[in-house]
Parts: structure tokens; C-alpha cells; sequence
């Protein structure tokens, strides 16, 4: 039984170091994120959600938190919420982590692709295991926290670009915090359940098998230098790289703008006449422009504002995007920048793997940049964090200084 494996596994996790590094900076990138997204009016919206919720929508309304590629999740904006607001630590995360990354792989591309939001998916059932470890149930107890978890795990592509992406993750810390809750008083469910559930939305392999690699989150975890969509990361950096120096350039003197991608790089830019930040967040002529315009696009890049300029709006117009033969998740293929300017020169780049990504794991320098741009007069708190520190405080993450 798939429910029982993974609770298992869970309950048994014993992290290594480096498991223990990886969840400690998943921490600070989260609590960062959040800590940048205070002023956003959603988490007054959002106040009807419980506090793990709420901590979920600051999590990831900005698009600025981390990814796990193979199962095209953002782990760390259910896991970290569940985990503090249940007063969880390290391990409680990282066996979250651990089963939601499992369970994304389960469900592959073919689930994304037809328009399942996978963090939500195979988050609600995650976030029952943080908070479920968090709580001292034992495997049997897991599994039923799981199965309780089921109903709320869903989730579709439509929410893009607007407040219900962010909610709809919320929802999923919710119920997975609630599930665990629930079975911990007593409440039975059938792990079959779970099961069941996996097949109706096409899972298919080994739930509890990482492949060849034996770490808490196999493939590790993409770390976003831009607040935005993880599909915009590639394109960005081929951008900065045509560009000598990472210059800009005026906006005038760009007559054309080519770009080739894999579809499962432009799957979920479902934008492309932007109107708004969030929106822009999920616009590849958006990313393009405000990378021109502002070299590399950081938190005031995606504001109503920003996405409104006339001359951003104006380099959305010469924009042509060609779709690069094959498939796969989003790293498939290469992304390739073409910018001709009104003078005849070509500059161009291509781009396989973004900064940030496993494969390039982020500077010390980009990581403090990143929290500095979020955190501001909080940036060295954040950066000192601890998980023991991060659980007493709990909801006060987010609901603080608002």
C-alpha cells in the first residue's frame, strides 16, 4: 500500500547532513520570501485561513520560492509552514519534503502537463506529514493523515497569474495540518483511499523510490534568483547573457526578439499580454522585457506598475516565439534569446540550466542578495535562523509587522 510506504518511510527518516543543510537553507529562502511578501493585500485576504495557511500564501504569492524540478513542485512553500506552524523542526520537514518529492515524481510531467497544479497535489498529503511527524504519529498514523489529506489535494494551472495560485497552496498547508490533526484524535480513513486517489489523477511508478539518489529530496532543490515563474528563470538568464555584461539596453533600439523553447518551458506562461504583476510572473514577452529594461528583474520588476510601462508594453509587440521540438519537464531542452536592434546587430545566448538550479546551485553572494532584496533591516535575522527559533515563533513569521 503506497499510503503506508511512504508513511513508513517518513517515520524512519534519519537525515544526514547533508539533508540538514538543504532544509536549513529552504528555511531562510522561505521565511525570506515571506517576509517580502508582508505588504501584499492577499494575506489580509487570506486572513480566514488557519495560520499554516496563511504562512503558505506568504510563502509563495511572490513566485519567489524554491522548486523541486522532477515532480515541478514547490516543496518548501507547503513543507516549511506545515513544519513551523506545528511546531516542527528539520526532520519534520525534510520527511515532508521527502514524501511530497516522492510523490511528485509518481505523478511526473504527464499530471502537470494536463494542468494539475502539482504543489498542491502532492502538497496536501505533505503537509499531513510535517505536521504529522511534528505530532509524534507513528507510520499507521501517517498513512490515515495522508488519506484524510486527499480530499484537498487539488489544484489547476487556470489559478495562474492570479490570487488563487497562492490560496490554493494554502489550502493545501491547511488540510494536510488538519488531516494530521484529525488522525491524531482518532479519525479513521482507509489508506486504499490514498491509493485510489493516485491512480484517478494518473500517478504511475514507485512512490517511495528517489531513483539512484538516496537523499531525504531526491534532485534536490531549485533555488529562484527572480521572483517569478521557475519557467522564466531560463529565459532571463539567456537575456543577461546576450547582453555583454549584463547591460542594458534602451528599449528603442531592439527592433526584434526571438526566442525558442521547449513547450514544457512555455506550458505555464499563460500570459501574453500581461496586465498585471502576477500576471507578468507567468508572461515570457513580460520576463523578456523587464530583464531589457531592468537588467535582473527583482521584486519592483512585478508590480501592476512595472507590468504597465509603455515601454515594456511596447517590447511585448516584437516579441516571436518559436516551440523547440520534444518534451520533458522544465529543464528540457535549451532556451535560445535572439535580440536584433534597429542598427542591424544581433546579439544572442542559449541557456540549458539557470542559475539556481541543482545543476548551478546558487553563490553565497546570490543567496544573501536574494534575502537582502526580501528581508531588507531583517536580513542578517533571517539569514541566523534556526528551525527551533522558526517553531516558537510560528504564525508570527508572517502576521508580524503587518
Amino acid at each position: 500500500m503506497i499510503a503506508l510506504e511512504l508513511a513508513e518511510w517518513a517515520h524512519g527518516l534519519e537525515p544526514t547532513d547533508d539533508d540538514l543543510r538543504l532544509a536549513r537553507r529552504a528555511l531562510i529562502d522561505t521565511v525570506a520570501v515571506s517576509v517580502a511578501a508582508r505588504g501584499d493585500p492577499l494575506l489580509e485576504i487570506a486572513r480566514p485561513l488557519g495560520a499554516a495557511g496563511r504562512l503558505g500564501v506568504a510563502a509563495h504569492v511572490l513566485d519567489y520560492d524554491d522548486l523541486h524540478l522532477p515532480s515541478t513542485s514547490h516543496i518548501s512553500a507547503v513543507c516549511v509552514p506545515a513544519a513551523v506552524a506545528s511546531g516542527g523542526d528539520a526532520r519534520s520537514y525534510l520527511a515532508a519534503a521527502g514524501v511530497m518529492a516522492r510523490l511528485g515524481r509518481r505523478l511526473g510531467w504527464r499530471h502537470y502537463a494536463a494542468g494539475w497544479h502539482a504543489t498542491c497535489t502532492a502538497g496536501a498529503p505533505a503537509a499531513a506529514v510535517a505536521a504529522g511527524i511534528a505530532g509524534g504519529l507513528d507510520a499507521e498514523g501517517l498513512a490515515r493523515a495522508m488519506a484524510l489529506a486527499v480530499p484537498a489535494a487539488g489544484g489547476n494551472h487556470r489559478a495562474f497569474g492570479t490570487h488563487a495560485k497562492a490560496l490554493q497552496v494554502g489550502f493545501a498547508v491547511d488540510a494536510g495540518v488538519r488531516a494530521a490533526k484529525l488522525a491524531a484524535a482518532g479519525a479513521t480513513a482507509d489508506p486504499g483511499a490514498f491509493d485510489a486517489w493516485l491512480e484517478l489523477v494518473g500517478a504511475s511508478g514507485d512512490a517511495a523510490d528517489g531513483g539512484d539518489d538516496d537523499t531525504a529530496v531526491p534532485g534536490g532543490l531549485a533555488i529562484k534568483l527572480h521572483p517569478c515563474c521557475y519557467a522564466l528563470q531560463r529565459p532571463i538568464a539567456a537575456v543577461r547573457a546576450a547582453l555583454v555584461g549584463g547591460e542594458t539596453i534602451a528599449p528603442d533600439a531592439i527592433a526584434a526578439i526571438g526566442v525558442c523553447a521547449p513547450v514544457a518551458t512555455l506550458r505555464p506562461l499563460i500570459h501574453d499580454r500581461p496586465r498585471s504583476g502576477l500576471e507578468g510572473k507567468f508572461s515570457l514577452g513580460y520576463g523578456v522585457a523587464a530583464t531589457l529594461l531592468d537588467g535582473s528583474p527583482g521584486l519592483g520588476s512585478f508590480t501592476d506598475a512595472a507590468v504597465a510601462r509603455p515601454e515594456a508594453q511596447a517590447l511585448l509587440s516584437r516579441l516571436e516565439v518559436r516551440e523547440a521540438a520534444g518534451s520533458g519537464d522544465l529543464l528540457a531542452g535549451t532556451v535560445e534569446v535572439e535580440l536584433r536592434t534597429r542598427t542591424g546587430a544581433v546579439l544572442s545566448a542559449a541557456v540549458k540550466v539557470p542559475p539556481g538550479a541543482p545543476g548551478r546551485p546558487p553563490t553565497e553572494a546570490e543567496l544573501a542578495d536574494k534575502i537582502g532584496d526580501c528581508a531588507g533591516g531583517q536580513a542578517d535575522a533571517v539569514a541566523g535562523l534556526t528551525w527551533d527559533v522558526a517553531a516558537s515563533r510560528g504564525p508570527a513569521l508572517v502576521d508580524a509587522g503587518r
